[in-house]
């Protein structure tokens, strides 16, 4: 439906006077809300101004017929069926209408049992697709928390940490490298809060002029400056009982924290153009490259802002200092734009995982993410390898456990096989560690092994 407290609302359009009474009136009786049409015009007229759950219209009318209704609808609005009547039936036009995208075709004079039928069908449908946009919507939000991936450590008390603050409502500011994952985390502990059910919005404070970002966040009235031809809510009141996302809150203007300062201490904000108050409950997580407490001394930050944001600090780590993640991080990322892109890429080889494994990433996640999509698009049979990475990775260091006096020189099969066997050594054994030393997975570990003819355990 529309609006989960109103009626499932009909769209009515018939230039016969009777059809559009008794329709009307049958459809009311079953519970629907109808608004009803005498024409074309007026009808794309109420779809501009309505939202509505179901339209049923005459195929054969002056000026815009039914066909170009249906037309309109499946661009403009493709998920609300499109009920076509008629009392010129022919085999043609149904097969026009249905090619075209119609729900169902009916023709005059039509019986009410079969009318109410086709009506309930539709609106069945009309259930089903916005039922599974939610449930896609709620497997994308499974799915965003589940990708904070890490075996590391320091961020598994991290998250840990996380997962404690959620439950309160306590202020929080998280602080990272850019691409370290702040909204990431911030989205995290949104999900994990009893705000969950509600949204979770972001903003980026440094990316808008003070005005328009006032307008952004706070909203405005109609008729607040040129061009405001409507009321519009602020990202505030899109949050509300949710959580706002402020990232780069060091790069917000001074008076802009002010005004914000005065949202968080009030719980209230006004439009922009208005002098009504309107009350806020929404949870802040702020987010920052920088150091905090620094932008305050050199006078970029109000001190009463920051400390009214500054319940909770959460420190994100650099990539390069979590190096036991890369691995884990690239091969997430080969499937994820492996499945996008519809390719079968199983592995990245060992010496393009140790070139990944060595890079700094001043660019972090985000960084790495790019370096793997980018060999997931050049890449053609199952294996992203060195050719597919950016050169400015650098030089990858071949280690030859050969003697250096040897008669004639290795090959690449006989120098890796030595170089695992090195691995297993190192690693007294232990298959998983000496993957985890090759830059591999235990599973692909396996197959050299087997492919190269070293016995298995």
């Amino acid at each position: 439906m529309s609006d989960n407290d109103s009626k499932p609302r009909i769209l009515l359009i018939d230039d016969e006077a009777i059809a559009l009474t008794n329709l009307s009136h049958v459809l009311e009786r079953e519970g629907y809300e109808v608004t009803a049409c005498r024409d074309g015009e007026t009808g794309l007229a109420e779809m501009q101004r309505t939202e509505f759950d179901l339209v049923l219209t005459d195929l054969r009318m002056p000026g815009i017929d039914g066909m170009d209704v249906l037309r309109h609808i499946r661009e403009s609005t493709p998920d609300v069926p499109v009920i076509m009547i008629t009392g010129h039936a022919s085999l043609d036009s149904a097969v026009d209408a249905m090619k075209a995208g119609a729900f169902h075709y009916i023709s005059k004079p039509f019986r009410l049992d079969e009318a109410r039928e086709v009506v309930r069908s539709a609106m069945d449908l009309r259930q089903i697709k916005r039922e599974n946009i939610q449930l896609k919507q709620r497997i994308e939000d499974i799915s965003s928390i589940a990708s904070i991936i890490t075996q590391d450590l320091g961020m598994q008390r991290l998250l840990e940490t996380t997962r404690q603050i959620a439950a309160t409502d306590t202020s929080v500011v998280i602080h990272g490298e850019s691409g370290t994952g702040k909204e990431l985390l911030a989205s995290f502990i949104h999900q994990h809060s009893q705000r969950a059910e509600r949204p979770f919005v972001a903003f980026n404070c440094g990316a808008l002029h003070e005005e328009i970002a006032a307008s952004e966040l706070f909203g405005h009235e109609k008729g607040a400056f040129t061009g405001a031809n409507a009321t519009k809510i602020g990202l505030f009141e899109a949050a509300q009982g949710g959580t706002l996302f402020l990232d780069e809150v060091a790069e917000m203007p001074l008076l802009m924290q002010v005004k914000l300062l005065r949202v968080l201490q009030e719980r209230e904000l006004m439009r922009v153009g208005s002098t009504q108050p309107v009350d806020i409950d929404v949870r802040v997580i702020a987010a920052s490259n920088r150091d905090l407490k620094a932008a305050v001394d050199e006078g970029q930050m109000r001190n009463d802002l920051y400390f009214r944001l500054n319940v909770v600090t959460l420190t994100l780590p650099a990539l390069r200092e979590r190096r036991d993640d890369i691995p884990l991080l690239a091969y997430y990322f080969l499937r994820k734009f492996s499945a996008m892109m519809e390719r079968d890429l199983q592995e990245i080889s060992s010496e393009a995982m140790q070139r990944l494994v060595d890079y700094d990433y001043p660019g972090n996640i985000r960084e790495l993410s790019n370096f793997i999509e980018r060999g997931v698009a050049l890449a053609n049979g199952k294996t992203l390898d060195i050719e597919h990475l950016p050169q400015n990775l650098g030089s990858v260091t071949v280690r030859v456990f050969k003697p250096e006096m040897a008669a004639t020189p290795t090959t690449l099969k006989e120098q890796e096989k030595e170089h695992i066997l090195n691995a297993l050594k190192m690693a007294d054994g232990n298959r998983t560690q000496a993957a985890k030393i090759l830059g591999i997975d235990r599973v692909s570990l396996w197959r050299k092994l087997k492919k190269l003819g070293i016995e298995s355990d």
